[in-house]
């Protein structure tokens, strides 16, 4: 265990988690949201219309190599009978990643009164949330192909899918559609991230990714892995304290509820698995910004993006989203308050910046 320590000081540990997602020609678009006279805390009483129907909760049985994966996934939708439009959310990927940073979006975008009915899913990565945990080689071309046989399993070509995606989920959507491997009718990455939490502060040399590989030996291992797991992650207090440091903007939104349903995701068997490679790197879809870069520019001309960057990102993570202003590729790009996880710590604005951009996208020929 005192090895496993040495590896990173518990300084230069919290430093890595408050930095660590026919042819058309689309315009790109710079916004900034204005954050006055507007409440977060419950979606808008004036745009909401339609009555939603009761949550449905699924899993689906995903094979990958030897493993069986149940995926928990939910389906959110209205009462409205005209036919729907799919929506995709996929969480930030990270130790507490959940279905539940969603939800108010979902429910203020489907109780939204347009030209359009949309209906949400929103799905757990496998490892993560309420899916289940194997123990696993994860890295990012897994989650990918997990990404990748999803979204082929809930549509059809000729379904309208939308992909919005947190963080890392952002990115690997991105790639995903840049390789055309998934051909989704626009994405929005929201506060998107590429470097995991410590290559992003330490960079990727020999000698650091020696490091990143013992470490994640380390938190795999048994005994020792949940030691250092429980020490570093899996307590209230860890968790609380990343929310209140680089999560949220605002620590006030920091609720105990919060934080409990957070810690008890990462009781579980198996919890560790995901959170060791994403710590480390290995589910960082690109290594570089110029290959950051290079996976937006090559979606221009085929699907309008959005970009949603955050006022209240920790300065590297920020960097990487305020890159994407201007860049090819990105058809509009907004700035919303909030940090690391601006849907669920205001959903109502980030729905509002995402029913705009379906709105522009989807309901001018309606």
């Amino acid at each position: 265990m005192a090895c496993a320590i040495s590896i990173f000081s518990s300084s230069t540990f919290a430093l890595a988690c408050k930095n660590c997602r026919p042819s058309l020609s689309f315009k790109p678009v710079s916004i900034k949201a204005s954050s006055a006279s507007l409440d977060y805390s419950t979606p808008s009483s004036v745009t909401q219309h339609k009555t939603l129907k009761p949550t449905k909760t699924n899993c689906w049985e995903w094979k990958f190599k030897d493993s069986a994966v149940r995926i928990y996934y939910e389906e959110h939708e209205n009462e409205s009978s005209d036919p729907p439009k799919h929506i995709l959310m996929i969480p930030t990927i990270s130790d507490v990643s959940t279905v539940e940073e969603w939800r108010g979006v979902a429910k203020d975008i489907l109780g939204r009164s347009g030209k359009l009915n949309w209906r949400a899913t929103i799905v757990d990565w496998p490892g993560l949330g309420f899916s289940s945990k194997p123990k696993m080689d994860y890295d990012a071309d897994v989650m990918e192909h997990f990404l990748v046989n999803f979204i082929n399993e809930i549509s059809s070509p000729e379904n309208d899918l939308v992909v919005f995606g947190g963080g890392h989920a952002a990115t690997i959507a991105v790639r995903a559609a840049k390789k055309v491997l998934v051909k989704p009718k626009a994405i929005a990455a929201v506060a998107p991230t590429w470097a995991g939490p410590l290559p992003i502060v330490f960079g990727r040399d020999s000698k650091m990714q020696t490091r990143y590989g013992l470490l994640r030996g380390i938190l795999r291992a048994p005994g020792a892995g949940w030691m250092m797991y429980n020490m570093l992650v899996s307590n209230e207090g860890a968790i609380q304290s990343q929310y209140k440091s680089h999560v949220y903007s605002n620590p006030q939104n920091v609720t105990p509820e919060i934080v409990q349903s957070r810690y008890k995701l990462t009781t579980e068997k198996g919890s560790r698995y995901v959170p060791a490679a994403f710590l480390t790197g290995l589910l960082d879809p690109v290594n570089s910004r110029d290959e950051f870069l290079e996976l937006f520019a090559g979606l221009e001309g085929e699907i309008p993006v959005l970009v949603v960057s955050t006022e209240g990102s920790p300065k590297r993570s920020k960097a990487e989203m305020e890159a994407l202003r201007e860049a090819k590729g990105v058809s509009k790009f907004v700035k919303v308050p909030g940090a690391l996880l601006p849907h669920e710590e205001y959903p109502t604005m980030v729905a509002g910046e995402l029913y705009k951009f379906l709105q522009e996208n989807f309901e001018v020929n309606a």
